[in-house]
């Protein structure tokens, strides 16, 4: 997009294009998100950047009105398997907060200095910007949705001392913590009353555009492996819950279903809840979970490169914004598209990890890869490999070089290594080695094959097959 095209999304308050680009105003000092509710800066006033984080070095401030640092993430970084793609992935996942920037540049293969020229150049801010800003965006949220003392809040969000957490805050919100926390709205501060570690942390995860949530919570249902996940409740009004392993603990985490309503195609949000038995772990449980159910996604660039093709267009003007769903954890979605649900189940209950605190059905976290390595065959092989860090499935993985770790295992077979691909690794682009996918519907081949499953025109995957057949 120019500036100027910019520009007019911004007079329109286009929704489509929140997280995409921010706009700052110099004569306020305020960055906001494209469907900011506020009048109209002159087009004079106005700069764009490609990140909050870049707005934010500039020397622009958080607006209070839209909160453009809790808009969707951009759909480009999760496309995109270059290097900035991959370091935005990661540093998304916390990496820059656990490992620093030097930890960054080994996972991609760069020097420091490399990855700082690349982000910088394209997207206006570098690695400790970014994290900084994400930081920040962690922060704000347990000060406005939980009572945890500030000081707490300061080294759960990732900084190093609670001065750094004051300053930060002050620049990008122009409030004390305490500010902004008082700043909550009365209802805010009765959730945060009952946002206790014990009750977990309440959180709305924004997606852009129509989300259909029925096809999304369907595939988890049927999916779901007991011990580890669950799915309660009727159609329409589904909780899906799930365990997580994490860098610093483990986590239960509940989604609630949301249909669509008479807006939809302004985006909206998911309700979640996130039980941690460590709060660092919050942005990266997030994250996650973003990738899980796709909400990062682009549904516009998607249904209108996919409607525009014979067979497709009907698929997609009966479900606009269709996903196509990732993986909480990449290494147990390997596993589990090599060895299926049942297996899987198996696998929970004699390697998994029992939970210090079971939540009802959630008893285990899936098994680690070293746990699984002795069992031989293609899962021992793929256990082996995911342990040792010669196959690498994390958000910052070399697609290319995963795929080809991934068929050099004994009885791996190419239709699971599409799905792993698919799934683990979040490629919107992959065209199954059994289906003849044109490439006119590329960059978008994930996404027209779950258009195709949905309206019974292939079959279903192979754990679903499995599944139906059970």
């Amino acid at each position: 997009m120019d500036e100027e095209t910019r520009y007019g999304a911004v007079r329109s308050r286009d929704a489509r294009f929140d997280g995409e680009f921010f706009f700052a105003v110099e004569t306020t000092g305020i960055y906001c998100r494209p469907s900011c509710p506020a009048v109209t800066p002159k087009r004079e006033n106005v700069r764009f950047y490609a990140t909050a984080a870049a707005a934010q070095s500039s020397g622009f401030r958080a607006c209070r009105r839209c909160r453009p640092d809790a808009v969707p993430g951009s759909a480009e970084w999760n496309v995109r398997a270059d290097v900035v793609g991959r370091a935005m992935r990661m540093i998304g996942d916390g990496v820059v907060d656990r490992e620093g920037v030097a930890g960054l540049a080994v996972r991609l293969g760069y020097s420091a200095r490399q990855v700082q020229r690349q982000l910088t150049a394209e997207v206006g801010a570098g690695p400790v910007a970014l994290a900084r800003a994400q930081r920040a965006h962690t922060a704000r949220v347990l000060l406005q949705t939980t009572e945890l003392p500030i000081t707490e809040i300061a080294f759960a969000a990732g900084f190093a001392s609670v001065r750094q957490f004051n300053d930060t805050i002050r620049t990008v919100y122009a409030s004390t913590p305490t500010q902004l926390r008082e700043a909550t709205p009365r209802r805010g501060a009765a959730s945060r009353r009952a946002a206790t570690p014990s009750a977990g942390i309440p959180l709305r995860l924004a997606y852009r555009g129509p989300y259909q949530a029925g096809e999304v919570f369907d595939l988890l249902a049927t999916e779901a492996v007991a011990g580890i996940e669950e799915v309660t409740g009727g159609a329409g009004s589904r909780t899906y819950r799930r365990t997580l392993r994490l860098p610093y603990g483990t986590g239960i985490v509940a989604v609630g279903e949301r249909l669509s309503g008479a807006s939809a195609h302004a985006g909206g949000w998911l309700d979640a809840r996130l039980h941690l038995t460590d709060l660092r772990d919050l942005t990266t449980a997030v994250q996650r979970l973003r990738r899980l159910l796709d909400l990062d996604s682009d549904p516009y660039a998607v249904d209108e490169r996919l409607g525009a093709d014979d067979r497709l267009a009907p698929l997609v003007a009966a479900r606009p914004g269709l996903r196509s769903p990732g993986a909480a954890d990449p290494e147990e979605l390997a596993v589990r598209a090599l060895v299926g649900p049942h297996e899987a189940e198996r696998l929970v209950r004699a390697y998994g990890k029992l939970l210090d605190a079971p939540c009802g059905t959630l008893t285990h976290v899936f098994p680690e890869p070293a746990a699984l390595a002795e069992t031989g065959g293609t899962l021992g092989a793929l256990a082996t490999a995911l342990a040792d860090g010669s196959l690498r499935l994390d958000p910052g993985a070399d697609r290319e070089e995963a795929q080809a770790a991934l068929r050099a295992l004994p009885g791996m077979d190419p239709q699971t290594v599409a799905v792993i691909r698919t799934r683990a690794l979040g490629d919107p682009d992959v065209a199954p080695p059994d289906e003849d996918v044109p490439d006119s519907w590329r960059p978008w081949r994930s996404y027209a094959l779950h258009h195709l499953r949905a309206a019974g025109q292939i079959p279903p995957t192979t754990s679903e097959l499995e599944e139906h057949r059970s």
